[in-house]
């Protein structure tokens, strides 16, 4: 965020300091050897002193502790600090401490090293959010001037600053952080607590090891389950979509039949069908939200033409062009920043992407085409192409917050006007998950099809782009895309690839440009 002064062309995402608060206070400097005021917290008039020590890195404030906390009752009533007042230190070091005032920290008044920002107007907590991760970054921190350990904020500076202004998407995503960060901390200080109360209740080393184990049985395993998400391949098996989570199962055990005379060779075709079905569902999803957002681009519309009117259905060249094109179609830049079309819109926007993509897009027709000798297949040309699915699989790891969901039932509620809506969640290795249920009062009707969710759980219908599925082939739950074979119209599966002949409504196909 720029912390140049404010101009006429301001971007409409910052705002000139002074136009957010109106008031900045010093910190009340008062003679500390003058006890006429000092008192205790339940005298009348008695005002707790917030130093800088009692601002956490976090943003907390402390909570009132009378055996090392100072009251006054002679601070003036203009330093009075008020519910929405946002505190920041004015001597740094390292990065500068921000926190919120809220009702439970009242009666108190700040004092020596620090400003008190006052807003023009209650500010929303998702702004907040952003102002305090704004004021504890290195921006600001970088305007501080002095020697060594004493570096000093100066006002001046600070009133100079743009702030940023309010953005729902990027405070959700702090705010989800923050979440994240204070259950690991709960978790943490709950192992430190059982910890210490090991010889409470135990008068023996035996029992205390008993005891160690039968109670911190949830921490350890938690631990491990934290520990497996260091293992990107974990991440990808569990928390991917399911048509790539189960390639990427199979690449895995096929890595794993070192002993069989083919294991090379089945890991190379593994690791090529799931970098194909990488790319299928990503080009599905980015065609399904582009048709749903009204944009279009080349790449889209050659696929939409194959299967309306061509001789063979899409394959890796088609899903790669959809995804490489999007980013420039018309009507990308009117999305909100947040909508995922704009995630899937990088996955192949850089060099590295492009080169990854290409090879593993040459192997994969050498092979189906019967260019390549697949019993010489060789250790270096299978951690290649390993490496380049590797790299994609990282590049969409977004694709981990982006939920499949399979709806099963929908249930209208006329009094409430909103529909309960029964799902299956498809995402990690395995189909068969349970049920969940949500509630949706959004003004479109919920259909018993797939639906992405984002990550404000807005729900954009997939159909029938993608389908969901019990394959007549193998029994399994499946997704399945339109395909053309020699003229005749297909269904295909991404997770497996079995397919026949489309066994869906060819009308809705042709309300999409399908048919």
């Amino acid at each position: 965020m720029p912390s140049t002064k404010q101009h006429e062309g301001s971007s409409s995402d910052r705002l000139p300091f002074e136009s957010v608060f109106n008031t900045v206070l010093n910190g009340w400097a008062f003679d500390r050897r003058a006890s006429d005021g000092v008192c205790g917290p339940a005298d009348p008039g008695a005002v707790r002193l917030i130093w800088l020590k009692n601002i956490g890195r976090d943003g907390v404030i402390a909570e009132p502790d009378p055996e090392v906390d100072e009251w006054r009752s002679d601070a003036p009533e203009r330093l009075h600090l008020r519910a929405g007042d946002i505190l920041l230190s004015s001597v740094i070091s390292g990065r500068p401490k921000a926190a919120l005032v809220q009702e439970a920290d009242l009666p108190a008044v700040a004092v020596r090293s620090l400003f008190v920002l006052r807003p023009a107007k209650p500010l929303s907590a998702e702004h907040v959010r952003l102002i305090l991760a704004f004021l504890r970054s290195d921006t600001v921190g970088h305007l501080a001037a002095g020697s060594f350990g004493q570096l000093h904020l100066r006002l001046s500076r600070l009133k100079a600053l743009e702030l940023p202004n309010e953005d729902q998407a990027l405070s959700a995503a702090l705010a989800d952080l923050a979440a994240a960060g204070q259950r690991l901390g709960e978790m943490a200080a709950e192992a430190g607590t059982l910890a210490e109360s090991v010889f409470d209740r135990s008068a023996s080393p035996e029992e205390a090891r008993r005891l160690i184990i039968a109670t911190g049985q949830l921490t350890r395993l938690r631990s491990v389950a934290a520990a497996q998400l260091d293992d990107p391949g974990f991440i990808i098996r569990t928390r991917y979509p399911y048509p790539i989570a189960l390639r990427w199962r199979n690449v895995e055990a096929q890595n794993s039949a070192d002993g069989q005379d083919d294991a090379q060779v089945m890991e190379y075709e593994a690791v090529l069908k799931a970098a194909e079905t990488l790319l299928g569902y990503s080009a599905l999803l980015t065609t399904a939200l582009a048709h749903e957002a009204g944009i279009t681009c080349k790449a889209i519309k050659a696929f939409k033409g194959k299967i309306a009117t061509g001789r063979g259905g899409p394959g890796f060249g088609d899903w790669q062009r959809i995804l490489q094109q999007i980013s420039s179609a018309e009507g990308m830049s009117d999305l909100p920043p947040e909508h995922p079309l704009h995630e899937l819109a990088v996955l192949l926007a850089d060099d590295e992407a492009e080169i990854a993509c290409q090879s593993l897009g040459t192997k994969r027709n050498s092979r189906a085409h019967g260019r390549e000798d697949l019993p010489a297949v060789s250790a270096s040309k299978l951690h290649e192409a390993r490496d380049g699915l590797r790299f994609l699989l990282d590049r969409a790891r977004f694709l981990a917050d982006l939920q499949l969901l399979h709806v099963t039932n929908v249930v209208w509620d006329r009094h409430e006007q909103s529909d309960t809506v029964t799902f299956r969640r498809l995402m990690g290795d395995h189909p068969i998950v349970p049920t969940e249920t949500l509630r949706h009062d959004g003004p479109d009707r919920i259909g018993h099809i797939l639906y992405l969710a984002d990550r404000d759980q807005g729900l954009h219908p997939l159909s029938p782009f993608l389908t969901c599925e019990k394959c007549e082939v193998c029994a399994a739950l499946s997704l399945f895309h339109a395909d053309k074979e020699d003229w005749e119209l297909l269904q295909t599966s991404l997770d497996h690839g079995h397919f026949y002949s489309y066994r869906g409504d060819e009308r809705v196909l042709r309300a999409v440009g399908l048919r």
